[in-house]
This record gives C-alpha cells, sequence and structure tokens, in this order.
C-alpha cells in the first residue's frame, strides 16, 4: 500500500434511493444518517476491521455521539460522495469528520462528525484497545488530516479526553 493510501481513505458513494425522499423534494434528514453510517462501514473495511475482523475478534465500532451540519439541499437526481477523514483518535475512540457533496453543487451539501468507539462484544459488551496495526493507521490518518479538517464545520469541537 502506498503512502498517500496510508494517509487517506477512499470516498464513499451513494445513490439516493427515491423513498428517500420527503414531500419537498429533498434528502429526509434522517437518510444522512444512514448514508453516513454505511460511509463508517466503509472505512471499517478500509481499516481492516470488515466481516472477517468482527467474526475473528467480536470487535466492532459503537458511535458514541453523532452530529450532522445539513448545508444545502439533495434532491433525488443527486449522487452523494463522502469523505471522511480521522480527526482525532485515542488507544479506543476516534473523531471521524465526513463531507458529503454532490456534483450540482460545488460546496459541501452535508457535514458530520462522530465519536466511535472499539468495543468487543459479547454477553457485556466492553471497550477495547484497537489492535496496534489499527491504530498505527489511525495515527497516520489524523495526522494526514490534521491541516484539512478546518473544512468540516463544527458546532463544538469534540475532544477524546484521556480515561
Amino acid at each position: 500500500m502506498s503512502a498517500a493510501a496510508l494517509n487517506e481513505l477512499s470516498p464513499y458513494r451513494a445513490v439516493i434511493e427515491p423513498h428517500w425522499i420527503d414531500y419537498n423534494g429533498h434528502l429526509r434528514d434522517a437518510y444522512y444518517a444512514v448514508v453516513f453510517s454505511r460511509a463508517i462501514d466503509d472505512v471499517m473495511e478500509q481499516l481492516g476491521m470488515g466481516e472477517e475482523y468482527r467474526a475473528r475478534t467480536h470487535c466492532t465500532l459503537y458511535t458514541l455521539e453523532l452530529h450532522f451540519h445539513y448545508l444545502h439541499e439533495v434532491t433525488a437526481a443527486d449522487e452523494l460522495l463522502v469523505r471522511t477523514a480521522v480527526l482525532d483518535c485515542d488507544r479506543k475512540r476516534f473523531i471521524a469528520g465526513s463531507l458529503f457533496s454532490c456534483a450540482r453543487i460545488a460546496a459541501p451539501v452535508a457535514a458530520a462528525e462522530a465519536v466511535l468507539l472499539h468495543v468487543q462484544q459479547g454477553d457485556r459488551p466492553a471497550s477495547a484497545p484497537f489492535p496496534a496495526q489499527i491504530e498505527r493507521r489511525l495515527q497516520a490518518l489524523r495526522h494526514a488530516a490534521a491541516g484539512r479538517s478546518d473544512q468540516i464545520p463544527r458546532s463544538r469541537k469534540l475532544q477524546l479526553q484521556q480515561r
């Protein structure tokens, strides 16, 4: 894998489904969350935390906090492109910041920010440290995004407190 590939995540593409559109002809707010959730599934695959990882380790990501900014209206004719960056991370969590765009509008149409926790599932799910390889990749992605993170509108600075 090239250094550039290690330092960025591939964007996720989402086609708007007809039943996602409201009576005004715009994407319903809840479906931004569906697209974001699917984009995070794609991020998990890119980080090596896909289906095989979950079956082998019984670990996955849980969303602890999620914020959206709706910037422009999205219509049924649009296709969304979601670019995600790692804004911060520690041993068990990371903050994912995503910009949603479509070809019709030059500026981002939405932004999302989430705190994601690495959890080992079982009878009593509990947070767990990332494997070393995944933690290194998250750190590399965080450093690469440091100069670009101000492009993601934030209602407040989410920070990871050491616990």
